[in-house]
């Protein structure tokens, strides 16, 4: 029997302090998201050894990739849980969650399994030295065992932002990051495990943040009936949560190719571009946290309003987050004018390196304000499930993004490649935006505004 409540209209507003409780607290955890891989890397880099060192940075790039592949476990899940609470459907917020976890389970074993062939050909396709690829593979076996604690935790994480609970999600993200940086310090410095250590503080790290999350929702769960194996094994929603998944994880791939495309382009220009490129890049990267957490905020509010069936919050909801992300973007911008060259020479000391990133300075002034619109349209599409529209967009402007490529580089160099990415940037907000209507009307069609 179907227990779910019927579908009715139930209304709620969109205020500026419901988006700055989501995006300020996920602004904070993003930010300090960072702070993991600079303790290993300060930790390790206290013994000298070049190559622990080098294994700590293989091994940071291949667990990248790994969690930006599983992404779509925060993601997806934040909007469907949006969305049954906005449906106030209390079953089906729990139901959300166990899929999620069951998913997030079944893909860490299989990357334990899959260890093997896959730390194999990451190593052939990074063509370390001998000793970093012996360092990577101490590391890699161990840390590895994260893996199902890492993904369950992405889904937990996705679940609390459904339900609103940002400050929540911030605290468990304390929680992962202080373990990792105290055990590196006690482990490797204290213990001498080297990368052995620098792993196990992850792994560690992992489990204590999944079990305090874990805790977190055993207490909001209490006054909550947990769904039957039925409910959670309808293969109705099974399949929607998949298509989700698959849909985000699409889009996330042909985001990282994009990125990947225009390092290996700046590569191919000399060492002393790729390097002034990939000066330029951390501000956009840094910026991303800041524009990120109001993307967050049109995840949870869109899909509790898609959920709630009223359209007036789900248009209060995209207006705010989209303004609140162009006053953000305008204030990145305007940092990058007034201290853009601080920064430049702040990161690298070589004077060729500090020259050239000046002659493309402008570009990275534009990255934000480029970007906003993309990061914060893919929050609402998120949060509305809208992921097939979101994924096709995505390829579109990728598409888009290698023609512009092939014309304006041989025209201009390396500013050619920075206008193709800056157009790549702003065709995935504006086609989004071009959509966002006629998904609108679809979705609310027949719903009455009040």
């Amino acid at each position: 029997m179907d227990t779910r409540p019927a579908s009715r209209v139930r209304p709620f507003a969109v205020t500026h302090r419901m988006v700055l409780a989501i995006a300020v607290p996920m602004t904070l955890a993003y930010v300090t998201t960072p702070l993991v891989g600079i303790s290993d890397t300060a930790v390790i880099g206290q013994l000298g050894d070049p190559a622990l060192l080098g294994a700590i940075a293989v091994g940071a790039i291949l667990f990248d990739f790994v969690g930006t592949s599983f992404n779509f476990l925060r993601m997806g899940t934040t909007g469907l849980t949006a969305q049954a609470l906005g449906a106030d459907d209390r079953v089906e917020i729990q139901a959300v969650l166990v899929r999620a976890l069951m998913v997030a389970l079944g893909a860490g074993l299989l990357i334990i399994l899959l260890q093997g062939p896959i730390l194999a050909g990451f190593l052939a396709l990074m063509g370390a030295s001998a000793a970093v690829d012996e360092a990577t593979r101490t590391y890699f076996g161990i840390r590895v065992l994260a893996s199902p604690l890492q993904l369950m935790n992405y889904a937990l994480l996705g679940w609390l932002l459904g339900l609103g609970r940002a400050g929540t999600g911030l605290a468990i993200q304390f929680v992962l990051a202080g373990f990792n940086v105290v055990l590196n310090i006690v482990l490797v410095l204290g213990l001498g495990y080297g990368v052995a250590g620098v792993a196990w503080a992850s792994v560690a790290a992992e489990a204590a943040a999944l079990a305090v999350a874990i805790g977190v929702v055993l207490r909001l769960s209490r006054a909550s009936a947990w769904p039957s194996w039925s409910r959670i094994a309808d293969r109705v929603q099974f399949l929607r949560m998949g298509a989700v998944n698959r849909d985000i994880m699409i889009r996330s791939m042909a985001l990282m190719t994009a990125f990947t495309f225009f390092t290996a382009q700046g590569a191919r220009a000399g060492d002393v571009t790729l390097a002034a490129n990939a000066v330029l890049m951390n501000f956009f990267m840094v910026g991303s946290f800041f524009l990120d957490g109001f993307a967050t905020a049109a995840e949870q509010l869109t899909g509790r309003a898609l959920g709630a069936r009223y359209r007036p919050a789900f248009v209060r909801a995209v207006k705010l987050c989209v303004g609140w992300g162009f006053v953000m973007a305008a204030i990145l911008s305007l940092a990058t004018v007034l201290g853009g060259g601080l920064l430049v020479d702040f990161i690298t000391a070589s004077p060729e390196v500090r020259e050239t990133a000046r002659v493309y300075l402008v570009w990275a002034m534009l990255l934000p304000l480029a970007g906003v619109l993309a990061f914060e349209m893919d929050g609402v599409f998120i949060g509305a499930t809208w992921t097939g529209e979101m994924r096709n967009m995505m390829l579109l402007s990728l598409a888009a993004y290698f023609a512009i490529w092939a014309v304006a580089m041989p025209l201009w160099g390396n500013h050619g490649l920075w206008l193709a990415l800056i157009c790549f940037l702003s065709l995935r907000g504006l086609t989004l935006l071009w959509r966002c209507p006629k998904r609108v009307e679809r979705a609310f069609a027949g719903v009455p505004d009040n």
